[in-house]
């Protein structure tokens, strides 16, 4: 439970200004998704309003999270929680 209380995720959250292909082309870019696991976590973005795209230690989230605002993108470091949404397997497509 301590291993799972310091572990959190970046959350991406939908907006009303970037297009769904810029936000593709920053997780590709960023993350260094494959383009089909960045057009999905677009679509979530797009259609739930949010999407898990990392997760760790809480430095790294603050990393990518500073790096989704560079983009100018809307993201927040939230706690992982005991559902196990946004698990690393999540932020990685399973794969």
């Amino acid at each position: 439970r301590s291993a799972a209380q310091s572990q959190w995720r970046t959350v991406v959250h939908d907006d009303p200004v970037n297009t769904m292909d810029y936000v593709t082309w920053v997780f590709h870019t960023y993350f260094g998704f494959p383009l089909p696991l960045a057009r999905r976590r677009m679509l979530e973005v797009h259609t739930r309003g949010r999407a898990t795209v990392s997760t760790g230690a809480r430095e790294r989230m603050e990393v990518d999270v500073t790096a989704m605002h560079g983009y100018g993108l809307r993201a927040t470091i939230e706690p992982l929680g005991d559902d196990g949404e946004g698990s690393a397997s999540d932020a990685a497509g399973g794969q």
